[in-house]
């Protein structure tokens, strides 16, 4: 149900505009906006980090490794899911890998930032669903069989309120899909630039989950072939030295290969049932 975030009405027709209090959100650029004051500039990221995300991610191995595991998490744990919702969309780089692993599914497409909508809205062609919100507000109640997070939690100081609105937008047996940075000992210039509030401790976001009134299914570290690698860049790091947030995701293609092929081979041991212990995200699967 579509939820008034006014009066908390589900009296919302197909246009947002509550039938009880007679809010409707405001649009810009074609979008409606329910966090209007946060569109253009906030704490949870660059304003132009959407921009430059749109020419990185598909010549990047980690956006394209990911993407894979995404896939395969839906399609195992979520292979009938009719209404998805996946908030911080950004530039619709994953909502579109979501689409093709659940092509029965209607989907929406959440981003704080507009400008993240409008590469959305091009690279998704009208099939999804873009809304404006702060994930910390979500305008529905009991809606969606499964809602997605992918690397946005860390973005937001209270966390634990967004999973807390996820449970109240989720259908009765409706779940989530969720990742993260982890391990605060790999905390770098990357999460300052990225304005990262957190790295996830092992554990800590199962336990955020739990709390909120998740059953966990899933739980496993990803990029763990190339934690040493991680670890030894941060300990090299220069604070002196000139930074290029980009530098990560702009690797020769030999490397970039070679490095994409170890994170498929740790996709395909999750696939098998392995949950690995440690490396630079954490994944996670949960249910009500």
């Amino acid at each position: 149900m579509r939820l008034c975030l006014q009066c908390q009405s589900t009296q919302v027709d197909a246009d947002w505009h509550c039938g009880h209090c007679g809010f409707s959100p405001v649009r810009i650029d074609g979008f409606p906006c329910f966090a209007p004051d946060l569109a253009t500039e906030n704490d949870g990221m660059a304003a132009a980090s959407h921009d430059n995300l749109d020419t990185l991610q598909d010549g990047s191995f980690w956006f394209r490794a990911r993407n894979r595991l995404i896939q395969d998490l839906a399609r195992r744990y979520f292979p009938r899911a009719g209404r998805v919702l996946e908030l911080g969309c950004g530039t619709g780089y994953v909502t579109r890998a979501l689409g093709e692993a659940l092509p029965q599914a209607a989907i929406s497409g959440s981003e704080i930032y507009v400008n993240g909508l409008a590469h959305a809205a091009r690279r998704l062609g009208g099939k999804v669903e873009l809304l404006q919100m702060d994930a910390r507000a979500i305008p529905f109640a009991r809606e969606f069989d499964l809602i997605c997070a992918f690397d946005v939690l860390e973005h937001i100081e209270e966390d634990t309120q967004v999973l807390e609105r996820m449970v109240a937008a989720l259908a009765p047996g409706g779940g989530v899909m969720l990742s993260v940075p982890q391990h605060p000992f790999l905390w770098s210039r990357v999460d300052v630039y990225s304005h990262h509030k957190r790295r996830y401790r092992r554990g800590e976001l199962a336990e955020k989950c739990v709390a909120a009134g998740l059953t966990l299914v899933r739980d496993t570290s990803f990029v763990s072939s190339l934690l040493p690698l991680m670890f030894l860049q941060r300990m090299m790091e220069r604070t002196d030295a000139p930074f290029d947030p980009s530098a990560e995701h702009s690797l020769p293609r030999a490397v970039d290969r070679g490095f994409e092929m170890a994170l498929d081979l740790e996709r395909r041991l999750i696939a098998a049932g392995a949950s690995l212990p440690f490396g630079g995200s954490r994944f996670i699967v949960a249910r009500l």
